[in-house]
């Protein structure tokens, strides 16, 4: 259903984290993304006892939060229609987040994000993380833009 925003996502596979969206419209965007197993940061991160780094889940919630929702928005607005033929970039410009839970590999983390405000070409965003018994995991304020970049595919 949301498949063009998924291949407007500007990430390869080893860091893409966005399984599926699940939700989306102007206000806000809910997303899934399942760790994997054998990603790359779980083998130094702790030896023996692999926890998923807090730099990567915030990756997931802005990737899912601000990223997804950013390219929703320029697809969907007419002041944007010079932008939406080229390839995104994304730039977060800011983030506020707490942690509340570890999350391990193979676990599924839901992402939430509520727009708080998408004006001069800025979204602002307030996102959760869920894991699969919906307890929170991390929450914060997000925000960035999304610029068009003249840069090829490779």
């Amino acid at each position: 259903m949301y498949q063009h925003i998924l291949d407007k996502l500007p990430y390869k596979s080893s860091f893409r984290f966005v399984d599926a969206i699940l939700s989306l419209d102007e206000t806000g965007v809910t997303g899934e993304y399942t760790l994997r197993k054998d990603a790359f940061f779980y083998e130094d991160h702790f030896v023996g006892n692999p926890v998923t780094p807090g730099v990567i889940v915030t990756e997931i919630m802005a990737q899912i939060g601000v990223v997804a929702l950013g390219i929703y928005y320029i697809l969907n607005s007419p002041e944007y229609a010079e932008v939406r033929g080229g390839n995104l970039f994304p730039l977060l410009t800011s983030t506020e987040v707490s942690f509340y839970k570890m999350v391990f590999p193979g676990q599924k983390l839901t992402v939430i994000s509520k727009q708080q405000y998408f004006r001069f070409g800025k979204l602002k965003c307030y996102i959760e993380a869920l894991d699969e018994h919906k307890e929170l995991v991390a929450r914060g304020m997000f925000a960035g833009v999304i610029k068009k970049t003249d840069k090829k595919d490779n």
